[in-house]
């Protein structure tokens, strides 16, 4: 039986600085085997924070959006890799288990995994960022009708950051 899911987090970030300082306060709980799920609009700071998860576990390689090559591995000096993945463009999550991913000895953040994830574990770290003004919406549909962000380009204002974490690898963990 997998343990109710619990928030850890739920705070605003106001500028990509906090963002990206966010990521790098995650990177200090995680370790080989955990699964990471970003959720928030185009610009919301997905890449921005897995960019400060990067760095954080000094990662090698300039960590970007893999929106078109899908996954991207980038060997870490502190420990396991980080495979950063986008679910995007996938149509259904047979194609995320195509893409052959070390799940059990890398650190794996997966943006735009909900509902793509489901099954591969039962402990769950998921991100909520809700970009409140200026975005686009969650919904994928209405998402891929707008052009592509860098995270970069976004002007900083507040977002409101949820973490929740499920199953019994999170239990003792507090951010």
């Amino acid at each position: 039986m997998t343990a109710a899911p619990r928030v850890l987090l739920d705070t605003t970030v106001s500028t990509t600085d906090e963002m990206s300082a966010l990521g790098a306060r995650l990177a200090g709980v995680l370790r080989a085997g955990d699964l990471v799920v970003l959720t928030g609009p185009l610009g919301a700071g997905k890449t921005t924070m897995t960019r400060g998860l990067g760095a954080a576990l000094g990662a090698r390689g300039q960590v970007s959006s893999p929106t078109f090559v899908l996954a991207r591995t980038h060997p870490t000096t502190a420990g396991p890799d980080l495979v950063h993945v986008d679910a995007y463009r996938l149509s259904d999550p047979v194609e995320l288990d195509d893409l052959d991913l070390d799940w059990d000895g890398s650190i794996v953040v997966v943006e735009w995994g909900r509902g793509f994830v489901d099954g591969i574990s039962d402990d769950v770290l998921d991100v909520e960022i809700v970009r409140a003004t200026g975005g686009d919406t969650a919904d994928p549909e209405r998402a891929a009708s707008a052009a592509p962000l860098d995270p970069d380009d976004v002007p900083d204002e507040p977002r409101r950051v949820i973490v929740t974490a499920t199953g019994p690898r999170w239990a003792d963990v507090t951010l």
